[in-house]
């Protein structure tokens, strides 16, 4: 792998974190709910889940997993299902409109939360094991591959993290009542929606 392959994969990567999906509306939820610490560590949850299915793509087992077909689809529907159940929790909150006035930080539940909503999203697996490979080759060393997948992670943690950083500077605004609403009102509508679609790809 040449730095100049390395350099393209790296923009490419930056394109693709920036896009606005299920992490995003994952993290803008959990930020809003238990704040910073929250949003940071369902950052994490989302990097680690990166880490995890890159390893397994560059190992092999991503291409075990998309082949037996009932995985992959159980894989799918655990993920739909996830991100309804989430998208339906944001929509409940929108509707009472209840929000105390101090939460728990819920580092835990914030980095489940991260973990499971990129973890069973088969796009994420797919992105590992059809697009790395453009940049190396068909016959492309594991060590390549490993350094493409971290850094994608890498990329995608740090992306988050600004996203939180942002929103809970701004969160004083963000959770006022009828502010909270609305951005829960969008959120979930965004887990719904990206549930809907996931279910119909």
């Amino acid at each position: 792998m040449t730095w100049s392959t390395y350099g393209s994969f790296l923009v490419f990567a930056v394109l693709l974190v920036l896009m606005p999906g299920p992490d995003f509306a994952v993290i803008t939820k959990n930020t809003l709910a238990g704040g910073r610490r929250r949003g940071s560590w369902s950052a994490a949850g989302v990097a680690s889940s990166n880490a995890v299915q890159g390893l397994a793509a560059a190992a092999g087992l991503g291409a075990l997993v998309t082949r037996a077909q009932p995985v992959f689809q159980a894989i799918k529907w655990a993920g739909i299902a996830y991100l309804a159940y989430l998208g339906v929790q944001a929509l409940r909150s929108a509707l009472a409109g209840l929000y105390p006035d101090s939460v728990s930080p819920g580092a835990a539940s914030g980095w489940r939360q991260g973990f499971l909503s990129n973890i069973t999203n088969p796009k994420v697996l797919v992105f590992y094991l059809a697009v790395l490979p453009q940049f190396l080759g068909p016959d492309a060393p594991l060590g390549a591959l490993l350094a493409l997948a971290l850094s994608h992670a890498a990329l995608s943690l740090m992306y988050l993290l600004l996203v939180v950083l942002g929103m809970a500077r701004a969160r004083r605004v963000l959770t006022r009542r009828g502010v909270r609403r609305a951005l829960d009102a969008a959120t979930a509508t965004a887990l719904l929606g990206f549930s809907a679609k996931l279910a119909t790809d």
